[in-house]
């Protein structure tokens, strides 16, 4: 199995697959050459770990910021294009928000449009910030509590 965080990561992944406007067009990296728009690219940000227990093995409760940017190419209707990947991408999280049992809670926390004109053609970019809290053992991080 896996480390957690990247189950979490892999089931978002599989939730946002397949949207209307963003299809199969789907990345697990931030890294990934965006050429075929509208896309979306999924990563891993940070994560906050906090203690709830004392004794050995100890239970964490952790906080997973997962960003989940959508691309699409600037045009007369940009803004619409990027408020219609948030849509999807949002409504695909509130259907999941236990990410298949592997979390407690997931929620949308952030939302942060840029544009750019490097490239070819000037695009635009939506991010959005999801936070995810998963519990775990310090020696079983394969296994959500």
């Amino acid at each position: 199995m896996a480390h957690l965080r990247k189950q979490i990561r892999d089931r978002i992944v599989t939730d946002v697959t397949g949207l209307s406007t963003t299809g199969s067009r789907v990345h697990k990296s931030r890294v990934y050459p965006v050429d075929t728009l509208p896309c979306l690219c999924v990563y891993t940000k940070n994560e906050s770990i906090e203690t709830e227990t004392l004794t050995v093995p100890r239970t964490q409760i952790r906080t997973l910021s997962i960003n989940i940017d959508g691309y699409a190419t600037a045009n007369s209707n940009l803004d619409d294009s990027l408020d219609q990947i948030s849509l999807e991408v949002e409504e695909a999280i509130a259907g999941d928000v236990r990410i298949n049992n592997l979390a407690k809670e997931a929620q949308v926390s952030a939302v942060e449009v840029d544009y750019s004109e490097e490239g070819e053609k000037p695009i635009g970019m939506i991010r959005i910030t999801i936070e995810v809290e998963y519990v775990a053992i310090e020696n079983d991080l394969e296994n959500a509590l």
